[in-house]
C-alpha cells in the first residue's frame, strides 16, 4: 500500500509540474491534482492497454512515435472526465503528457518494483 501512494504522489508531483510549466494545463486546486493524478492511474491501467492494441499498426509504422499521441489521449481524457482540471487543446496535452511521464521515469530510477524506495549496497572485497 506505501508504493501505490508514492506512486500516486508522484504522478500528482508531475501533473502539478505540468500545470506549472505548460500553458493551457489548469489545474484548480491541489485536491484537483491528487483526484487527476489517482484517475490518470485508473485510465492507464484500464484504458491505455486497449488503445495501445487497437493501435499496434501504427505505432508500429510510426516506430513507437504514436505513444505520444496515446499518452496525450489519455491525460485529455482525464481533463475530460474531471471537473477542475483544463488543457487547451492538444499541443499542451502533449506536452504536459511529456513532463508527466519524464517526471514518472525519473522517480521510477529510485522506485522498485514493489513500489519502495530501494537501497543498493556495495561490498568491497579484502
Amino acid at each position: 500500500m506505501p508504493g501505490f501512494f508514492l506512486r500516486l504522489l508522484i504522478s500528482a508531483f508531475g501533473i502539478w509540474l505540468a500545470a506549472e510549466l505548460v500553458d493551457g494545463v489548469e489545474l484548480r486546486d491541489p485536491a484537483t491534482i491528487f483526484a487527476a493524478a489517482f484517475l490518470l492511474g485508473v485510465v492507464n491501467a484500464f484504458v491505455r492497454p486497449v488503445l495501445k492494441l487497437a493501435t499496434l499498426p501504427i505505432t508500429v509504422l510510426t516506430l513507437g512515435l504514436f505513444l505520444l499521441v496515446i499518452n496525450a489521449a489519455m491525460l485529455g481524457l482525464v481533463a475530460w472526465l474531471l471537473p477542475g482540471f483544463t488543457l487547451h487543446g492538444f499541443g499542451p496535452a502533449l506536452l504536459g503528457s511529456l513532463v508527466v511521464s519524464i517526471t514518472s521515469w525519473l522517480a521510477s530510477w529510485y522506485i522498485g518494483p514493489r513500489g519502495r524506495v530501494e537501497r543498493v549496497r556495495v561490498r568491497q572485497r579484502t
